[in-house]
């Protein structure tokens, strides 16, 4: 379960090694009520801000501080969660770490290659570049 302010890794040659979770994407607050905090689960599309990266990555930073806030911030799938997800046979599967893959604007990886191991769930929520791009389909 990912939620706001939660730090993940991001496991792809982006550049970037830690982002926090800004906000899950479809996520809803009432005006009367208290903000509902939405969960995210694995295939989930959250918002991001890259927290740590490589040097001479595209995350590095910029000139100015306005540069800097609009190149951190990226979509991102989660394609690992430490919370046990429930598959339809019975069985659960649950990793040791939280992870993300960024996205660009059109749902596509923006790295080359996904290092560790993605959930077989992604397959059947469409995000099959990920999936063949993984070292380890669990």
């Amino acid at each position: 379960m990912i939620q706001r302010q939660t730090v993940v890794d991001v496991t792809d040659n982006t550049g970037a090694k830690q982002a926090m979770v800004i906000t899950v994407l479809g996520s809803s607050t009432s005006r009367k009520r208290k903000k509902r905090l939405k969960s995210a689960d694995i295939g989930d599309i959250v918002r991001v801000t890259v927290k740590k990266a490589m040097p001479n990555s595209d995350f590095s930073g910029g000139s100015s501080r306005k540069d800097r806030s609009t190149r951190r911030k990226a979509k991102a799938v989660v394609v690992r969660t430490r919370r046990a997800t429930r598959r339809p046979d019975g069985s659960y599967v649950r990793f040791d770490t939280n992870a993300v893959v960024l996205l660009d604007d059109n749902g596509e990886p923006r790295g080359t290659r996904i290092f560790g191991a993605v959930a077989r769930e992604l397959r059947e929520l469409g995000f099959m570049k990920i999936i063949s791009l993984a070292e380890e389909v669990v």
